[in-house]
């Protein structure tokens, strides 16, 4: 049955898009570990988001030296939700077709109450932003993700096991990032629920940035002192600065938004999210960011100097990007977790520098001067974004001379 054009078993037939010949099945993007609106899987190299017609055009116009630190844009694909004859739900994408594709910017397509997607995976994105609470998630809150094939799609061969004041303090080991997991089934849940009067909707193709890694370990980091756009409601805006003041976000630029670290002693990742992000102090920033360069056994002390060589990098870039404002946009730290083991036979040969990656994602609310007939322009580089950059070489800088 296809319910991406009909509810009725059999009634497809007027798109050709909803061929399953042509489809490819989206799986849930399991290393995503913060944000809100859902990450699908569409090949090893390749993730997906719902498109936001904002982002996309800023993507289409990044200046070159910011490319090094953003995914590759690949591009637009038209998502069908379709459901089998068992009542599994899958995502299916098909090449772009225009006229069948709701439109972007309708403002109901993408407003959620509390509810964004998410899957396997270490992006997110920006979408209308309603208010959010920080409850736990059930697996009967929608019921039809208890089928198998869900649990399917969700297998990695590296457990998770989340820790913080909104996971009760649970020890269990899952097969998927339980983050990854919340997100995909609230947006499954609202595309089903929509599914009477919608057809395809239309997503964007991404570098999957984790591909380097056989392990990756994920930081994700909310950027900057202010977090709403310049179209943002007087309710939005109020509410974004509130979570600004009670975070780190006000005094260093960044907080933390989400993690997963692969803990050596036991084998598994260990996961943090935003709510565990929202309630730190400065110290306990730090103490995260110890906690993320940590494997288990000791301080991972060759990451600091890759690592930092890029953040530098990156805040020249940006002081030098005069107009751009990056609201509610995100850091990924990237690195392996799993270091190989040097032998005897080794020893004479100096150890190439571990493999690590920093990249911005989420631009649904950046802007710069003249670009999509934004009325506000600003001025200089955003002072927000390159203060939270300096707070973490800053943090990191006292860790690494602590830790010599």
């Amino acid at each position: 049955m296809c319910v991406c054009q009909t509810m009725e078993v059999g009634k497809c037939s007027k798109s050709a898009v909803c061929d399953r010949g042509r489809g490819v099945l989206l799986e849930p993007f399991i290393h995503q570990v913060g944000g809100h609106s859902s990450m699908m899987r569409y090949d090893d190299h390749t993730v997906c988001k719902p498109l936001i017609s904002r982002e996309q055009r800023f993507y289409e116009s990044l200046p070159p030296e910011m490319k090094e630190f953003t995914p590759e844009y690949k591009g637009v694909v038209s998502v069908c939700f379709e459901g089998d004859s068992d009542g599994y739900i899958n995502l299916v994408a098909y090449p772009y077709v225009e006229s069948e594709v709701v439109d972007p910017d309708d403002p109901r397509e993408w407003e959620y109450p509390r509810r964004k997607h998410s899957r396997r995976s270490t992006h997110r994105t920006n979408s209308t932003e309603q208010k959010e609470a920080p409850v736990a998630d059930s697996a009967e809150s929608v019921p039809e993700m208890k089928s198998p094939m869900l649990e399917l799609l969700m297998q990695s061969e590296v457990p998770f096991q989340m820790l913080d004041a909104h996971s009760g303090g649970s020890a269990e080991r899952i097969s998927y990032n339980p983050w990854s997991l919340r997100c995909h089934k609230q947006q499954l849940s609202r595309m089903r629920s929509e599914s009477k009067d919608r057809k395809l909707y239309k997503f964007l193709l991404l570098e999957n940035v984790v591909h380097h890694f056989k392990v990756p370990c994920v930081l994700d980091l909310k950027m900057g002192t202010r977090q709403h756009g310049d179209d943002a409601s007087e309710e939005k805006a109020a509410r974004q600065m509130q979570k600004c003041e009670q975070s780190t976000s006000a005094t260093l630029g960044v907080r933390v938004c989400g993690m997963q670290v692969f803990q050596v002693d036991t084998g598994h990742y260990l996961c943090l999210n935003k709510y565990y992000g929202r309630g730190l102090s400065a110290e306990g920033f730090q103490q995260a960011l110890y906690q993320y360069l940590h494997n288990g056994l000791h301080l991972r002390q060759d990451l600091f100097e890759p690592i930092l060589s890029k953040l530098q990098r990156l805040t020249s870039v940006l002081e030098s990007q005069a107009s751009y404002r990056f609201y509610s946009s995100s850091l990924l730290i990237i690195y392996d977790g799993r270091k190989r083991l040097r032998t005897p036979a080794d020893s004479p040969v100096p150890e190439p520098p571990p493999k690590v990656d920093v990249r911005m994602i989420d631009f649904a609310h950046s802007t710069y001067k003249g670009f999509h007939d934004d009325p506000t322009v600003h001025d200089g580089p955003d002072k927000g974004y390159v203060l939270g950059l300096r707070s973490l070489v800053s943090v990191l800088e006292l860790m690494r001379d602590k830790n010599q």
